[in-house]
């Protein structure tokens, strides 16, 4: 933009500009002239007062005029700086303005922005969180001017217009960094019983429970808890719907990979019970590794037998390994049934009777 174009600024008028130099309250603006422009720093700090903007940034801002002998410029028309004419240039511009809220009245706000008092109705206060209306009263928000008639005296206004528009600006950053498969890292907001809600660039992301680790977890505060930082795999995207899944279980090491190494087919443990199912009992052998005990490898029980009323998650069993396959993730179990135990013990006994040793339980047994 020439000397030329800049003399000729309206107020109001957008400009895109870059950023020449951060100083104190003051960021100073390229406008391509002897002068600079200048911003006022508090426009551009975050919820935490860090400045959001670095040197030699591109910035859009609007034209406020000169102000002791310095081209304003702002990100947003504020209230204080408003009059009715730049508050028109505002809504033929789609400029947003800043105004507060100043109470509820009939089918929603009063909002005064400079000397105007502006009306927003329920509908257009918030976006996807609705709040109660005391909510918002005695706020300072940013609106877009909906309808500027009558001079000023009828003028309506829309936080909603201002929330859409952001978060639109954002998803459309998010569809440019977030792929799925990609590792991020996030801060847990929230824990539900479905899963964590997590914060990920400023997007809520879902980590379903099912996700969070291979082993099974039925209580999410026992492994996580609000403010943990986590690192997790984007799982799926769908933009659609704004959901982004997570998943901290696949950036575990499978057991799989070595359950052919540690376990074969005939070996026995006790194991606790994690499911139950109408055809059989499901037997955590290790994190991550679940078997299954067909009811058809149960003791004492028949095909119709209510396996809930028998069995309880928690309760352990004493099985064997009866098939492993890797490649199908799947693991069947047989029951190590009273019979084998006692073959097992009769073995023992009888291994004793060639030892020098005297042993008075297996004479105890021989004279049954």
């Amino acid at each position: 933009m020439s000397n030329y174009e800049m003399n000729k600024l309206e107020v109001g008028q957008e400009i895109e500009t870059t950023v020449v130099a951060i100083s104190g309250d003051s960021v100073f603006l390229d406008l391509n002239s002897k002068s600079e422009g200048v911003l006022d720093t508090a426009e551009l700090l975050d919820k935490d007062g860090k400045i959001t903007i670095s040197e030699n940034d591109k910035i859009k801002v609007f034209f406020l005029g000169y102000i002791n002998g310095e081209m304003r410029f702002t990100t947003k028309i504020a209230g204080d700086k408003a009059d009715k004419s730049m508050l028109e240039n505002a809504y033929q511009n789609g400029i947003p303005v800043e105004g507060k809220v100043e109470k509820e009245i009939k089918g929603g706000f009063e909002v005064k922005i400079g000397e105007v008092r502006a009306f927003c109705p329920y509908s257009q206060m918030g976006f996807k969180q609705k709040e109660e209306p005391s909510f918002y009263v005695g706020k300072v928000l940013s609106f877009k001017i909906a309808e500027f008639k009558e001079n000023g005296r009828n003028v309506l206004v829309s936080n909603r217009a201002i929330l859409e528009a952001e978060n639109e600006a954002k998803m459309e950053e998010l569809k440019q960094s977030l792929k799925v498969g990609m590792k991020v890292k996030g801060t847990v907001i929230s824990l539900q019983k479905y899963g964590a809600f997590v914060d990920v660039k400023g997007f809520q992301a879902l980590l379903p429970i099912s996700e969070v680790s291979r082993a099974r977890i039925d209580d999410l505060s026992t492994v996580l808890h609000e403010g943990q930082e986590i690192e997790a795999e984007i799982n799926k995207i769908d933009w659609n719907t704004e959901r982004v899944s997570l998943s901290t279980k696949s950036l575990e090491k499978d057991p799989w990979d070595e359950i052919a190494t540690k376990y074969s087919a005939g070996d026995k443990l006790d194991a606790p019970i994690t499911r139950i199912a109408d055809f059989g009992l499901f037997i955590e052998i290790e994190p991550g590794i679940d078997g299954l005990l067909h009811i058809s490898e149960i003791e004492d029980v028949q095909a119709n037998t209510n396996l809930r009323k028998a069995f309880k998650v928690g309760d352990k069993l004493s099985v064997i390994i009866k098939q492993i396959d890797v490649e199908a993730h799947r693991l069947s179990l047989m029951q190590a049934s009273s019979k084998e135990e006692d073959t097992s013990a009769e073995e023992y006994l009888n291994s004793q009777e060639d030892s020098d040793t005297y042993n008075p339980f297996a004479a105890l047994l021989k004279k049954k």
